[in-house]
Order: C-alpha cells, then structure tokens, then sequence
C-alpha cells in the first residue's frame, strides 16, 4: 500500500479529497491528515509517506514553504508533492518551481477523473523509480525505452512494422485510433532575468507537466521531451473529425498557452502537422509540425502545416529520412566511422545548397535529438560536448546563417566520433547484461531473438553477435538454460506437474520439455522430481 498525506486548512476540502477517489482499490492508504504544514512536517518525519496533497497557502507554516524543507531535509528520499492552487497563485506556483513538485491542480477545476489522473501518473513514476533501484546499474538503460520508442517513432526508425507492433505490445502502447496529428512544441522563458541551470529545468519540467495535464482534458495524445526548450505531442482521435479537429487544436493549444504564461511567465509556441490514419506515417506529421514551427512568432503562436506556404523543393531539400537508418545504426553499434561518412555527406550537401539555411537548421535539429534520446546519456553526453559555449548545444537554435549551422555541426561530428573511438570497446558488454537480466525477469514468457531484439531496439543480427561475443553461450542456448533453471524450481517445489511447468515456461508440448530438460540436467524431470 503507498501511503497518502493530506494537508489543507479547510475541514471541507480534506472531507472532499479523502472521499473523492476509491483509495484502498488503488492500493493507497490515507496515512493522515494535517490542517497546516508544519503539522504535516511532524507527520512526514515519523511516517514518510508516497504522496503529499497539499494546499499552496496555510497558516503557520505554508505548503510552500512545507515542499522547501521537505526537499532539503529528505532530498531523493522526500514524497512526491501535488500542489493545490487558486487562479490567484500564480506567483506563488512559480516560486515553487525549485522544489520538485510533481504537479499542480486548480482547486477550482479539482475533480475525481482530474486527481487520479495525477495520482496514476506519480504512482507509475513510483513504481518506475523503485524498479530502477532494484536493478544493477548496468540494467538501468532499459527503462528509457518508452521514450526511446516515441524517437524511433517520430523518426521512422523502425525497421519493419512488425518491430513497432512488438514494441507497442511489450510496452503496452496502444495506436488503434482513426487518426494521428503530430504536434511540436517550444516552451520559451518571457522573463528577461537569466535562469541557473537548475531552476532552467525545474521552469520546463513544471512547464511541460501542465501541459500534459492540460493537453489531456481536450484530447487523448502521447507526449514526449526533446530537450530542454521542445516536447512532442500525438494527439489520438478516436474517429475521423473531419477539419474540426484543426479549430479544436487551435483552442486547446491558445488555452494551455495562456495557463503557462499566467503560471510560469512562458510562452507556448507550437507547429502542427498533418492528419495521417496509419501510426507508422506519423513521422509525416511530425516533419511537417517542424516545418510549421519555422513560421511561429510572437504575433502567431500556432502554425499549421496546411496553412503555410510550402513548395515541393522546401519539403525535399534536406530529406533526413535518407540518414536516419544509418545514423540510427551508427547509434546502436558506436560505429565511429559510419558515423562520421554520414555526417560529413550531410556537411557536404548543406555546402552544396548555402541559400537553404532553414531546412539545414531543421535536420541539424533532428541529428541532435536523435544523439540525446537514443545514445545511453545522451543529455549528458551532448552537453558535455558543448559545456565551453554559454548556452551548450542549444547554441544551434540561434544560428543564422548556413556556415555556422556547418561549424556546429563538424564540431559535433567530430566531438562524437572521439567519444565512439573511446567508449566502442567496453560499451556493448553491458546491453548483453541487460538483456540477460531482461530474459531472466520474463522466463515464463515466449522469447525470440526478433521479439527481444525489438525490445531494446536493436537489429537480431547485432544482439546475435553480441551474445556470442560477450557470453559463454549463443542466445537460444542462454534463454534454454533460464527456462531449464527456473523447472527445476518448479519442480522440486512438488507443486506443479511436468506437463504444468512446461506449460507456465512457454514450450510447444511436454514431451518436448521433457526432452530439453534431460538435455541439460541429463535425467529427465520425472527422475528430478523423485530425487
């Protein structure tokens, strides 16, 4: 059971929130009940509880100033905060940007559907950051495949259709709709104050958690980072709206956007792409949102791809598509060399074209989304890249002109390349770890070489090699051995039967089981059983 903390001054709103959800069906207990924070700081500290609800003003000690000393006393270890807000908070919400709530609601607007949708979303980061700790470090990767998934999504790297409806099982992502639009994003600080870093991060991070709660209540989408200034939405109708959908994107988008402005003193500036009815084309509408995004301004917040003025040589002069799967596989193996011809053709047709400065602009953009999302640290990794440059690599984003979009990107290119050279030789050992952790943990379940490879967004053919390079043992022979370990406990437990146990691991008959089994242990499981 996770445990629930409730703070507000108000007898009527505690009432109302203790009986708004069916908390013990969702596994949560109320763990108490304080009317201000400096009693709810006395609770905490004898009973730590998952999720603290409190109201943003309170006599005696705020749940303000409540989240301020929570975070410095408890540090990782402090409870997730949802801040309760009144349209009048807006300064105060702002303030609490350094003190890693996890969300904010508008008393207001506060309804069942509305709090357990914040409560899900905290009880699977719980959940996520509780499996994580449990993992050796090696295994930790493995848990930034959902984002992994949407990147290879939106840039068309999957390498057959039957790798993306593997992933969206394994992952349980659903993509029944009628139809997809693609929406990008820019959350952009209107305080002429500089930010530190950190509170840089905490503004996006607050910033993109409204939206996404915000974006939800008018329709159903994915949401995804792609760094610290852009997210990605997938709005997901359920049927084909017609162009209505277009007015009804228009509305959410100017709402959410005057909700950020009168919270966080951000601008919402977005490019919408087009409506396409097969996931895998949705791709299309996310170039085509970055294609919009270059004709938003201050006067025009909001562009859709339809509406702008696009001609055939825009559209193909820089196809990225052409890269991607070499950029992609350069990415997976740390191919230094691959790597580096891929750029430089890249360098070499921006050289060719100087008067495309835009176009260039967008697909230097999408190599470096790709590099933060799918190399292990990415973030990291590229930020180091350019710690010398006083805005990192978002330096890209104000580059004028063709010959400085070349120099960022023969900088990089060359940057990266050293760092595939140093890392090649001891980084594939640890994707063989995890993906030996990852058959350990579903023995029960069928395990392909395709299916796995799938999972870790990896071609077979290079976890083939992999596996015979870092392992004792080829990769059937390996998830053999685990489904024969995992019998024999079966077994010797006396609790199920030979046929039962070869059922639960996954084999095509008992007599086949029966078969494996005496292949590895050397009798067959009736004599294990006896013995």
């Amino acid at each position: 059971m996770y445990k629930l903390l409730i703070v507000d001054d108000e007898p009527l709103v505690q009432v109302g929130i203790k009986s708004m959800l069916p908390w013990e069906s969702m596994q949560i207990e109320i763990s108490g009940i304080a009317s201000n924070g400096q009693a709810a700081l006395a609770l905490i500290e004898n009973d730590m509880p998952d999720i603290v609800i409190t109201d943003i003003k309170m006599p005696i000690m705020s749940g303000l100033e409540l989240c301020r000393v929570v975070n410095e006393r408890f540090g990782d270890r402090a409870p997730a905060f949802i801040i309760l807000t009144s349209y009048e908070d807006f300064e105060l919400a702002r303030q609490a940007l350094t003190y890693r709530v996890s969300d904010y609601l508008v008393k207001l607007e506060l309804t069942p559907e509305v709090l357990r949708s914040s409560i899900e979303r905290i009880l699977a980061q719980i959940e996520k950051t509780s499996v994580k700790e449990s993992l050796p470090e090696e295994g930790l990767t493995l848990y930034s495949y959902h984002d992994k998934f949407f990147i290879s999504l939106l840039h068309n790297l999957f390498e057959n259709r039957e790798q993306f409806l593997l992933q969206c099982r394994e992952l349980k992502i659903d993509f029944s709709s009628a139809g997809y639009v693609c929406c990008y994003c820019e959350i952009e600080n209107d305080s002429t104050e500089p930010l530190s870093d950190d509170k840089q991060i905490n503004l996006f991070h607050s910033s993109f958690q409204m939206s996404k709660e915000l974006f939800s209540k008018y329709q159903f989408c994915y949401d995804m980072v792609l760094d610290l200034h852009h997210f990605a939405l997938i709005f997901c109708f359920a049927e084909d709206t017609g162009d209505t959908f277009r007015e009804n994107l228009r509305s959410a988008i100017t709402d959410v956007g005057g909700t950020l402005h009168n919270y966080f003193n951000v601008s919402l500036y977005a490019g919408v792409g087009t409506w396409v009815t097969d996931p895998l084309a949705i791709t299309e509408s996310y170039q085509y949102a970055r294609d919009a995004f270059s004709n938003v301004s201050a006067d025009c917040p909001t562009a859709f791809f339809d509406d702008c003025q696009k001609t055939e040589d825009y559209k193909k002069s820089f196809n990225f598509a052409i890269f991607k799967d070499d950029l992609a596989r350069a990415y997976e193996e740390l191919d230094a060399d691959k790597l580096y011809n891929t750029l430089t053709e890249i360098i070499d047709l921006f050289t060719a074209h100087p008067g495309h400065h835009l176009q260039a602009l967008d697909c230097a953009s999408n190599i470096l989304y790709l590099s933060i999302s799918l190399l292990p640290g990415g973030e990291e990794l590229v930020s180091g890249i350019f710690s010398d440059s006083p805005d990192n690599y978002r330096t890209l984003y104000k580059m004028t002109t063709m010959e400085q979009v070349i120099d960022w990107l023969t900088y990089f290119r060359d940057s990266l390349c050293a760092i595939f050279r140093e890392r090649k030789k001891d980084s594939r050992k640890p994707i063989v770890s995890q993906v030996k952790h990852y058959i350990e943990e579903h023995v029960t379940e069928h395990l392909s070489l395709n299916e796995v490879a799938a999972v870790f967004a990896i071609s077979p053919n290079y976890l083939s090699q992999l596996f015979k390079k870092y392992n004792d043992i080829g990769y059937n022979d390996y998830v053999t051995q685990c489904k024969i370990d995992e019998a024999r406990k079966l077994l010797a437990s006396g609790e199920y039967k030979v046929y039962e146990v070869a059922e639960m691991l996954g084999f095509v008959s008992a007599f086949y089981f029966s078969k494996v089994f005496k292949k590895v242990v050397g009798v067959p499981p009736t004599e294990y059983m006896q013995k």
